[in-house]
């Protein structure tokens, strides 16, 4: 049993991380790079990432701005014009881990996505064939849908299909906000799995109307109500192998938030693996925290899990009030806040 003010685990990974480019990625790659070991990076840059060549260009940006040690792992953004070939390609490049299903204009840079999977067949049998994990946003588009049942009628409506039409192919469906989500993984099967986000285990939807609306704690998709928050605490920390940690950090600037038509992301890498630890002791399921955090992750995706070990310790970290990013500043999740845990240095 770990103590109750410090645990010792294998060094965690991140498996859902927006890294962006440029000014940004320098900025931000630090904070992901001083706790996680490898991160699952997101594509969908503008213009998106689609292809391999493009991936290894973008790769290279991302090792040039990284400390020694860091590892990313690449993903491809899948369009309604990728091809078969293209999923060889990526299977067999060796640094490409997934391809991401966007359903068209539902997040930050979806314009590109899929509206139609019924287009992608052939891509997402190739995927099977090659063993290449397909990563989903769970939400439907549509304008006569409300944004709080989405996720649930993405399960609905396209993932059950998908998965009844592909049930070798392994899927991760990111960022679950809902029960159903919970409910559905816990039940489909080996080869699938969800991610869960620090920032949808902390806040309910009442958080985002704290005091007034609080554009730095909105994203995409919207935390639900606090039964639902509770409900991803219970699987988060369940123990089960199909979950696992995945920060969905996504930064914006500090200008393009707080506007009349403020961005969807939350920037939580600073407050990350302290916000999880807490979530965990809160339930008494510290132990658990490194299958979630270390173990789980690189089963579903067959990488070994890191030698490394870290040690949290119980001790208040501060979680700097913003980051500068060239000309701009990116305000981080409980930023002037501090979290109860840190990692030892």
């Amino acid at each position: 049993m770990p103590s109750a003010h410090e645990l010792t685990i294998a060094a965690p990974d991140d498996w859902h991380l927006h890294l962006r480019d440029g000014d940004t990625l320098r900025a931000v790659l630090p904070f992901t790079a001083r706790v996680f070991r490898r991160a699952i990076i997101m594509p969908n840059l503008d213009p998106p990432v689609t292809d391999v060549a493009l991936c290894a260009a973008y790769r290279e940006r991302i090792l040039r701005a990284a400390p020694p040690g860091f590892e990313p792992l690449m993903t491809l953004y899948l369009t309604e014009q990728t091809r078969p070939g293209t999923i060889a390609g990526a299977a067999a490049c060796g640094f490409v881990h997934g391809v991401k299903l966007y359903p068209k204009d539902t997040t930050t840079h979806s314009a590109a996505g899929v509206g139609d999977t019924g287009k992608i067949s052939g891509v997402l049998e190739a995927m099977q064939r090659h063993d290449l994990p397909l990563l989903v946003h769970g939400e439907a588009a549509g304008a006569g849908i409300d944004p709080f049942d989405r996720e649930k009628i993405f399960i609905e409506r396209t993932l059950i299909p998908l998965r009844a039409d592909f049930p070798e192919l392994r899927i991760v469906l990111e960022h679950i906000t809902t029960s159903d989500a919970a409910d559905y993984i816990a039940g489909a099967g080996e080869r699938s799995a969800a991610t869960i986000t620090p920032h949808h285990l902390l806040y309910s939807r009442n958080a985002l109307f704290d005091g007034g609306l609080r554009p730095h704690r909105y994203c995409l998709p919207l935390p639900q109500r606090e039964a639902h928050r509770r409900a991803l605490a219970a699987a988060a920390c369940s123990g089960a192998a199909s979950f696992f940690l995945g920060t969905d950090s996504a930064p914006h600037a500090r200008h393009d938030k707080e506007s009349a038509c403020g961005c969807a992301g939350v920037f939580n890498a600073p407050a990350a693996l302290g916000i999880y630890a807490a979530i965990f002791e809160q339930a008494g399921a510290l132990e658990r925290l490194e299958a979630f955090a270390s173990l789980n992750g690189p089963r579903f995706y067959r990488l070994p899990v890191n030698r490394e070990r870290i040690t949290l310790v119980r001790e208040a970290e501060a979680v700097p009030r913003c980051v500068a990013a060239g000309g701009d500043e990116i305000v981080p999740l409980l930023g002037g806040g501090e979290v109860a845990w840190r990692v030892r240095r």
